[in-house]
């Protein structure tokens, strides 16, 4: 029988305080009002203080009201029940199916124990040049996209995991606009994907302390799929819309700021999501990959400066591609040296005249005189950007090579590439 509390003594934004004794950090509770039942999490002990963020958020909450501890954290269910379904949150349906109670987990637990981990060595394919040939996906990382507002990161996310080589694709969307909720409802479902897919969707209009527990929801059935022997792939987007509802909560809490008036725990508040990334040793695997927009295209802002820090490279989305210069995938020399032998030959070769067509294009706008050089470079990087570099090709990783050996053997001569003399005279494309 749990003990009821009928005095609210403080009300502020979304957080309610309460006086109780043996109540536990993250540990849930019903708050009955006029208007039904509304849960609520505890998010500081003080003494017998005992702060709740409710979940529905205060409107129409009275001092009054009664406070029932539930004696458990979050909960989420795990079956295959789950799969093609829609939730809040707070783990509440939002496709008008049924509420799932069967199986029921705690959410956001401790990461995985170091000895049950292997050392990632899986390539994840997703049929993306700019990622399979150039900054190649493993089996367990933690990678996030970098990108100002307006860059289509959400289609991106789409696309990876409608062709991404996984066994199930868990959707974390933190304050999304409804246009783009329905977005990956409609893509996954015109596609194909949703039947292996779960979504768990806070918008911009539902209650901020909702937003919070997305990354914990979507990473709580991943390990349980995981578990189970699935690959499993976890698609997160916005991180900075998560760090914004930390931020929104600590200063309702009247906590110290910290840098930008981000909490001064962000860094263990990221590190604590990310980390749930793992390749088990005798079972399957969870992938991350996260968008984290940077507002004013500032990567020393606090939310991507700490992400840096904890992630595995990071991919750089702007003007509509994946940028070749600073994404980095820092486990790609785990797997691209096992693909095919002329793998990282074209991974460095490509971007290194990538980077001289760049060099020429400034040359060129500063009125300098072509040389026959300059114009191979200027032909090649125009292929490069429309063949490899456009992010709704979808190509296997072999073709994308392929392709690359078309586009250097149709613009330049053997020797001026600088690929080993057994590498040409395998993969090279007569003209």
């Amino acid at each position: 029988m749990h003990k009821v509390y009928n005095e609210i003594i403080q009300i502020s934004g979304d957080v309610i305080t309460v006086e109780a004794k043996d109540v536990g950090y993250g540990e849930l509770a019903e708050v009955q009002t006029q208007g039904g039942v509304s849960l609520a999490q505890v998010i500081r002990l003080d003494r017998d203080r005992v702060s709740l963020q409710v979940l529905a958020g205060s409107r129409g909450i009275a001092t009054n009201d009664k406070v029932r501890f539930l004696k458990h954290p979050m909960q989420v269910s795990f079956s295959e029940n789950l799969l093609g379904r829609i939730f809040t949150g707070s783990g509440q349906p939002r496709d008008n199916g049924p509420a799932l109670e069967e199986n029921l987990s705690n959410i956001g637990g401790p990461s995985v124990n170091p000895s049950k981990r292997i050392v990632p060595k899986n390539m994840v394919r997703t049929g993306i040049p700019m990622i399979d040939v150039f900054n190649s996906l493993v089996e367990s990382q933690k990678l996030p996209i970098f990108s100002v507002a307006g860059e289509p990161y959400n289609p991106l996310l789409a696309r990876i995991a409608m062709q991404a080589e996984v066994d199930l694709i868990v959707l974390g969307g933190m304050g999304l606009k409804y246009d783009d909720y329905l977005f990956f409802r409609d893509t996954f479902d015109k596609h194909g994907v949703l039947p292996k897919s779960i979504f768990f969707i806070h918008t911009a209009s539902d209650p901020t302390v909702e937003c919070l527990l997305v990354p914990d929801m979507c990473l709580a059935v991943a390990e349980k799929f995981a578990l189970d022997g699935k690959k499993v792939l976890v698609l997160l987007t916005d991180m900075t819309n998560f760090a914004d509802s930390l931020k929104e909560i600590a200063i309702t809490m009247e906590q110290i700021p910290s840098n930008r008036g981000y909490p001064g725990d962000l860094y263990s508040q990221l590190a604590k999501r990310y980390e749930k990334a793992v390749d088990f040793d005798d079972a399957g695997s969870i992938t991350v990959l996260a968008v984290t927009t940077m507002p004013g295209d500032d990567v020393t802002h606090p939310v991507p400066d700490n992400t840096g820090y904890i992630t595995e490279g990071q991919l750089y989305l702007k003007n509509g591609h994946i940028e070749p210069f600073g994404s980095l995938s820092r486990l790609k020399q785990q797997v691209n040296g096992d693909t095919r032998d002329d793998h990282r030959a074209i991974m460095d070769r490509m971007i290194q005249l990538y980077a001289d067509f760049k060099e020429t294009i400034e040359k060129k706008s500063m009125g300098f005189q072509m040389s026959e050089w300059d114009d191979k470079l200027l032909k090649y990087g125009g292929r490069f950007e429309k063949e490899l570099m456009d992010l709704s090709l979808n190509i296997p990783l072999e073709g994308a090579l392929d392709k690359g050996w078309e586009i250097l053997s149709s613009i330049f001569e053997p020797a001026e590439t600088g690929i080993k003399d057994s590498l040409i005279k395998k993969y090279w494309k007569k003209k």
